[in-house]
């Protein structure tokens, strides 16, 4: 069976957030499950794609309106990935060092997808199924289902993966010209809210809509930003399946990245000669607990309680906190201020540092997850894999992967995103943390726990045989 992937990420090529992990490791899963599997994304331009050697193997123009835009379909010549890559290069659109947040966003995605199926008509052996992430891809089973010129690719069956639903690249109308022809009595799938919606177009034109995670596909029939009842009308071919991590790249005992590796046998070792790191760099006490945030310093994130959460617990709680991430300025701005009320026992890093990220979930003692919304979360599953405490909000995907310690479980939860849950969760993770025997034993269940992709990949080639069953049937 051949899947191709559409995708605007694609880690390490270029990776935002979870999309670009996601789209960088089940590939690899699926062919180890014998899937030929393919990605298509856009040539950027950043180091680690122009240092790619590559095959020019496709050449073309598309049309937007009235402008017209030449393009090439590049195959990546390395076998490192574990899967093949092409990059579309449109060099007035596509070639930009950022992947998202231009002005010329719409024409960029949709140039994309246009030449995606422009150079699949070109090729002998198309992909038995095409495999659409989030709205940046969302227009690809409209085109192949209801355009003319893309009407041999009519039978490959798509499937629309919901990363995030919070964002669906709605358009206007008079954009309307960008889409090649097609007949207009069925502009209605086009359509939500007055407005030409990639993400719900794709709901509504794909053979199968999954989400990463069983709980996200359920809260998005009551809460999806405006898709609430197309969600519920199409639900019978809707599917959550829980994103997995690469435990190949994600592996406390090989990780290049930590300063320490270790595993079961030397788990209390490994993670405090990474805390040691970690307290001498931001002036901590070792002997105090850490708790740690890493992620984008967003509103969906909770980010923006943050510094209240620091304040407060700080005040009161003999504790060290430190957080990673970039985001909103006026968070950033009072993250930074905090450091001069509580200099030896808060800290922060303002930017995105992977090798940071890697030590912090090797040493530090619990993660801090305070999500409005969750659609599956990895952080959670990166943690679990180092050994790492994670402290979550029941939504999503983290309701999904993580149990209370109250209930039996690994981690400990919160029901409400405010500052006095998180902060009794700070609480118990202390009383948990003093019970060092407790605490010892559980770190070493739950680095035990399997969050691989094998699992998953598996659900996803038994979705992609029932598609090719029953348009065989």
């Amino acid at each position: 069976m051949r899947v191709l992937h559409a995708s605007l990420e694609c880690y390490p090529l270029a990776k935002v957030g979870g999309l670009g992990d996601v789209v960088g490791s089940l590939p690899k899963y699926l062919t180890e499950l014998g899937c030929i599997t393919e990605v298509i994304m856009p040539f950027f331009d950043n180091s680690r794609i122009n240092e790619l050697s590559c095959e020019d193997i496709y050449t073309d123009s598309l049309v937007l309106g009235s402008n017209s835009f030449d393009f090439t379909i590049k195959k990546v010549m390395s076998s490192e990935f574990g899967f093949q890559i092409y990059l579309v290069d449109i060099n007035e659109l596509l070639y930009r060092s950022n992947v998202y947040s231009y002005e010329d966003d719409t024409e960029r995605f949709v140039a994309f997808q246009i030449a995606v199926l422009n150079w699949l008509l070109s090729i002998d052996i198309k992909p038995d199924i095409i495999h659409c992430h989030d709205h940046h891809t969302g227009l690809i089973p409209f085109l192949v289902s209801q355009v003319g010129i893309y009407q041999s690719l009519i039978d490959i069956p798509t499937v629309l993966t919901i990363h995030n639903a919070q964002y669906q690249g709605q358009f206007s109308y008079d954009k309307l010209d960008y889409i090649p022809q097609f007949d207009l009595h069925n502009i209605g799938l086009l359509d939500w809210d007055q407005c030409i919606n990639p993400l719900a177009t794709a709901i509504k034109c794909a053979w199968k809509v999954t989400t990463v995670s069983p709980s996200y596909m359920e809260e998005l029939q009551g809460q999806a930003n405006g898709l609430e009842g197309l969600l519920s009308h199409e639900k019978d071919k809707c599917l959550g399946i829980l994103n997995g991590i690469d435990h190949q790249i994600w592996n406390p005992e090989t990780d290049p990245m930590v300063i320490s590796n270790y595993g079961n046998k030397n788990i209390v070792s490994g993670r405090k000669e990474n805390k040691s790191w970690l307290c001498k760099e931001f002036g901590f006490d070792i002997d105090k607990p850490l708790f740690a945030f890493i992620g984008r310093l967003v509103y969906e994130k909770g980010a923006d309680l943050l510094p209240d959460i620091v304040s407060e617990t700080l005040q009161h709680l003999d504790i060290n906190i430190l957080i990673l991430g970039s985001g909103d300025p006026a968070i950033e701005s009072r993250l930074r201020e905090l450091k001069g009320r509580f200099p030896s026992t808060y800290n922060t890093y303002i930017g995105y540092d992977e090798k940071l990220s890697h030590i912090i979930y090797a040493g530090a003692d619990f993660l801090l997850m305070p999500s409005r919304v969750e659609p599956c979360g990895l952080n959670q599953l990166y943690s679990l894999r180092y050994g790492l405490v994670p402290i979550v909000r029941k939504i999503g995907g983290l309701k999904d992967t993580v149990i209370d310690i109250g209930d039996g479980g690994f981690g400990i939860c919160h029901d409400q995103v405010n500052v006095q849950d998180v902060y009794n969760s700070i609480k118990r993770g202390i009383e948990f943390y003093n019970d060092q025997k407790r605490y010892r034993k559980t770190q070493k269940e739950i680095l035990k726990i399997d969050h691989s992709w094998n699992n998953s990949a598996n659900k996803y080639i038994e979705l992609y045989k029932s598609l090719k069953q029953s348009h065989n049937d």
